[in-house]
């Protein structure tokens, strides 16, 4: 089957690399590698945003009663460590077209995030990550995701999920008459409430007129299916 699209921004959430007893599980880190690496040959352009809850939660900050700015860019932090590890993975696995941007600027292993340089490197077959969130407290990476999607004018912002299919209407892990929905608006994630993304990365995302498809990541090649239209998924535009 052919790709769906041209050029996407995966999202991952950095609880979907972590290992059961530690940050990172090397398998996780891996397969989600080696599918990258797989769409990237096909074609794909991938840009990468991951999340930092494998290192860093606001919950624990609250625990240690820092202040909501210290801990934000604390998570930013944690979001730099996961795309050079996950860089690093590449390059384990012989893919050296591989670019890490941060907003936060560590001129020893990343670069200054500019969009025209992020696009020229995807139309060169990089596989380009974007860490540090916006730079910015008070935003999520989620946040993050949907102006990085939109600034590199992605065709989607594929959100992967870690053993959820796509949106319900509520919790399915609680409630079994949850109802799930193939296909929704942008208003609707606000309108209804659903927890897929905060309020300002839906915003963000109508106002870009982006493509928003959730999946879960917790399958066999779900992130090569989904690329190509295989897998049950929520569509948002």
């Amino acid at each position: 089957m052919a790709l769906k699209y041209k050029r996407v921004l995966l999202k991952i959430s950095g609880e979907a690399l972590k290992g059961k007893n530690d940050i990172y599980d090397k398998e996780k880190l891996e397969d989600v590698a080696k599918q990258v690496i797989k769409l990237t040959k096909e074609g794909l352009q991938i840009g990468i945003v991951i999340g930092g809850g494998n290192i860093w939660r606001g919950k624990l900050a609250g625990t240690l009663e820092l202040y909501r700015i210290e801990a934000d860019y604390m998570g930013m932090l944690a979001t730099i460590m996961n795309a050079l590890a996950f860089e690093a993975t590449l390059r384990k696995l012989n893919f050296d077209k591989v670019k890490v941007y941060s907003s936060l600027e560590i001129k020893t292993v990343t670069s200054s995030y500019n969009y025209r340089n992020a696009r020229e490197k995807l139309e060169e077959g990089y596989v380009v990550l974007f860490a540090g969130g916006t730079g910015y407290s008070y935003f999520t990476t989620d946040t993050g995701a949907s102006i990085r999607a939109i600034e590199i004018k992605a065709d989607a912002l594929l959100m992967a999920k870690y053993g959820t299919k796509g949106v319900y209407d509520k919790d399915p892990n609680i409630n079994k008459d949850a109802k799930f929905y193939d296909y929704l608006t942008h208003n609707d994630l606000v309108t209804k409430n659903l927890q897929v993304m905060d309020s300002t990365a839906a915003t963000l995302s109508r106002d870009g007129k982006l493509e928003i498809v959730v999946f879960d990541i917790k399958g066999n090649e779900n992130i090569v299916k989904v690329a190509h239209g295989d897998l049950e998924c929520s569509v948002i535009k």
